[in-house]
C-alpha cells in the first residue's frame, strides 16, 4: 500500500492522541504545576530558565482565571493598571498556566493581546486518553510598561474544536505582576509607546509572498530609537516549510513544494527597513508527537520574538507625516500568522528631535539559489537539494537629539542554508528524507554621539537537524524513524570605541528520537519507542554569572534534572 506523508502524518496524531477514548472536558480546570521540571512527571517539560525577579513586592493583576477555550472564537479580556504599583516598575511578569484534560486533541495556537499588541504567543501541548498535561509559561513583559499604564480592552485566543471527536478541553490562567522599583531595584530603560503592527486584538493570516500586515501611524516629533519586535508562525500548508523542495520535484520526493527558504521582510512606507529570520518552531504534534513528550522542541510552548533595530529611521518616523510599518513573509505558501509590535523611544527634552536616513542597502527582496542534484530510476529518486540566501546590507541614519547628534548604523548578514539528502522510492516506501538547516543573522550596530562610538554585536543562530525514514518490515509492519536536534543560540558584546564593555551568550537545545510500528494497513500504531529526549539551556555573561539547565526523559516521562552543570564552579 502506497501512503504519503501528508497522510501517514495525520494518521498518526489521530492514533496518538485517540488509541484509548476519553470522556470530555466537563468541570475540568487548571492544574498548576511547579516552575521547575519534575522527575518522573509527563507534563510538558523545558529547560529554559524562570524569570528573575526583583526583591519588591509585586502587585497582581488577574486577566482570566480558568477560562475554558473550548470553542473557536477570540475570548474578550479587559485589563485595568494596579492601583497600589502605579509605577515605574523595576520588572513586568507575565504568568500563564495551561492544561488540557485527556482525550484528543490537536496542539492549539495560543496568543493574548492587549490594545491590539501581543504580549504572548506560544502553542498547546497535546493530551492523551492517559495524560492531561499542565505546564506553565512566564515571560518578562517590562518592555510592554507602556501598554501597561492604562485600562486595556483584548483577547485572549486559542482556536479550539471541541465535540465528541476532539474533547480534549484546554483551560488557562493569567496574571500579569508588577514589582514596584526602588533603590535596590531600579527601573530599566523601557520603551515609551508600543504601537502593535497586527490585526485587531489578533494575528494577521499572510497567504503569499504579496501578503503583508501594516499599521499607518503618525508618530511623535522627538523620537529617539525604535525597534519592532517581530513573530511569524507557520501554518496549514507552511507547518512544515523546512521540509519543502521546489514544486517540480515536490511530487517525485513526497514533501511540501515552496522550497524550504522562509523570510520575514519588514517595509516602511513601502520600502526595505530590516529582516526578521522564520524560526524553525516545531509543535507538539509535529512529525511524530512522541518526540516531544515530555521534553518540548526549542519554544514551542513559549515563542520569542526576533527584535529588527529600526533605529536609523528614527528621524525620518519623527516627521510628523503619517507613515506604513509593514511586515510579510517571503516564500509564504498558505500561510503564516504574523504579530509584531513597534517599540519607541522619545527624547525627555527636545520636543522634536528629526533626522533623516543617510543610508539603506537592503534590498526589496531575497534572491534565494536553489541546487538540485537528483537522480531518478525507475525505482527511486535520490540525492540532494540544497536552497539558500544570504545577504549584507547597511542602514544608517541620524536623529538631533538634546545631547546632539546621534548617527546610527546597522549592518547585517542573514544567512539561510538548508542541504536535504533524500531516497524515495516510486512506491513511496522506503522513503529517507534529511534536513540540515541554518538560519542566522550576525549585525553590528554603531551608535555615534561626538567622539564616542558604541558598537553593539549579536548573533542569532536557529541550527535544525532532522532525520526521517519510513520503511516495510519483513513481517509486513512499517516503521517510521525520526531524530531531531534544534538549538537556538543568542549571544550580545558591547564595546565603547573599541574596548570592551559586556558580553552574554545563551545556547538552548533539544534532541529526540523515536520509533514508530505501523500496522500493516496502517489502521494502527502496533508499537511504540523507545522515545528519548534531553534538553539543555545555558546562559552566560562576561560579570561571570551563569545559570543552565539540563534535562533528559525516556519514554515519555522526566528521568533528570540537573540545574547549573554546565556553569564554572564557584571558588
Amino acid at each position: 500500500m502506497q501512503t504519503s506523508r501528508r497522510f501517514r502524518s495525520a494518521l498518526l496524531q489521530a492514533a496518538i492522541a485517540g488509541s484509548l477514548f476519553a470522556q470530555g472536558a466537563a468541570g475540568a480546570q487548571v492544574v498548576t504545576v511547579p516552575t521547575t521540571p519534575v522527575v518522573g512527571s509527563s507534563n510538558p517539560a523545558t529547560a529554559e530558565p524562570p524569570v528573575t525577579r526583583p526583591s519588591t513586592k509585586p502587585c497582581t493583576v488577574t486577566l482570566y482565571s480558568n477560562e475554558a477555550f473550548n470553542d473557536y472564537s477570540a475570548h474578550p479580556i479587559t485589563y485595568t493598571p494596579p492601583s497600589a504599583c502605579k509605577g515605574p516598575w523595576a520588572k513586568v511578569v507575565l504568568n500563564l498556566d495551561f492544561t488540557v484534560t485527556a482525550g484528543r486533541q490537536y496542539d492549539r495556537t495560543a496568543s493574548l493581546y492587549l490594545g491590539s499588541a501581543n504580549i504572548y504567543y506560544g502553542t498547546t501541548a497535546e493530551p492523551r486518553a492517559a495524560l492531561s498535561p499542565s505546564w506553565h509559561v512566564e515571560r518578562d513583559v517590562t518592555d510592554l510598561s507602556a501598554l501597561f499604564k492604562t485600562a486595556q480592552t483584548g483577547n485572549a485566543i486559542i482556536y479550539n474544536i471541541f465535540n465528541s471527536t476532539y474533547n480534549g478541553g484546554i483551560y488557562g490562567n493569567a496574571t500579569l505582576q508588577f514589582y514596584p522599583a526602588d533603590l535596590r531595584n531600579l527601573p530599566p530603560e523601557v520603551p515609551d509607546m508600543v504601537v502593535p503592527v497586527s490585526g485587531v486584538n489578533s494575528p494577521y493570516e499572510l497567504d503569499t509572498t504579496s501578503s503583508a500586515v501594516t499599521t499607518t501611524v503618525s508618530l511623535p516629533r522627538n523620537l529617539t530609537k525604535a525597534y519592532l519586535d517581530v513573530i511569524a508562525q507557520s501554518q496549514s500548508n507552511d507547518e512544515f516549510w523546512y521540509l519543502g523542495v521546489p514544486n517540480d520535484v515536490a511530487g517525485e520526493l513526497e514533501t511540501y513544494g515552496g522550497t524550504a527558504f522562509r523570510e520575514t521582510e519588514v517595509t516602511i512606507d513601502g520600502k526595505a527597513a530590516g529582516v526578521a529570520p522564520v524560526s524553525p518552531w516545531i509543535y507538539t504534534g509535529g512529525i511524530d508527537p512522541y518526540l516531544w513528550e515530555p521534553i518540548t522542541g526549542v519554544e514551542t510552548l513559549n515563542f520569542k520574538p526576533y527584535r529588527v533595530d529600526l533605529t536609523p529611521f528614527a528621524g525620518m518616523l519623527s516627521d510628523g507625516s503619517p507613515h506604513t510599518v509593514g511586515i510579510s513573509v517571503y516564500n509564504a505558501n498558505s500561510y503564516f500568522l504574523a504579530t509584531a509590535n513597534l517599540l519607541l523611544y522619545r527624547d525627555k527634552i527636545r520636543p522634536v528631535t528629526g533626522g533623516e536616513v543617510l543610508e539603506d542597502t537592503l534590498s526589496a527582496e531575497p534572491v534565494p539559489y536553489v541546487v538540485e542534484n537528483l537522480t531518478t530510476t525507475s525505482s527511486a529518486t535520490t540525492g540532494t537539494v540544497t536552497v539558500g540566501s544570504k545577504r549584507t546590507f547597511t542602514v544608517k541614519g541620524y536623529v538631533n537629539t538634546a545631547l546632539g547628534r546621534v548617527e546610527t548604523t546597522v549592518e547585517s548578514t542573514v544567512d539561510f542554508k538548508s542541504n536535504q539528502t533524500f531516497n524515495v522510492a516510486t512506491s513511496g516506501i522506503p522513503e529517507v528524507q534529511n534536513v540540515d538547516q541554518t538560519s542566522s543573522v550576525d549585525s553590528k550596530t554603531t551608535t555615534q554621539l561626538g567622539i564616542l562610538a558604541e558598537q553593539v554585536a549579536r548573533h542569532w543562530s536557529f541550527p535544525l537537524k532532522l532525520d526521517y525514514t519510513f520503511l516495510q518490515n519483513s513481517d509486513g509492519t512499517y516503521s517510521q524513524i525520526v531524530s531531531s536536534d534544534q538549538q537556538h543560540e543568542v549571544s550580545e558584546s558591547t564595546a565603547m570605541n573599541g574596548f570592551p564593555l559586556t558580553s552574554t551568550d545563551t545556547v538552548e537545545q533539544v534532541k529526540s528520537s523515536d520509533t514508530l510500528v505501523y500496522t500493516a494497513d496502517f489502521s494502527a500504531i502496533q508499537a511504540v519507542g523507545p522515545t528519548a529526549s534531553s534538553a539543555s539551556y545555558v546562559s552566560k555573561d562576561s560579570t561571570g554569572s551563569c545559570w543552565s539547565r539540563s534535562l533528559a526523559s525516556a519514554n515519555r516521562m522526566l528521568t533528570s534534572v540537573q540545574d547549573n552543570k554546565s556553569c564554572p564552579a564557584k571558588r
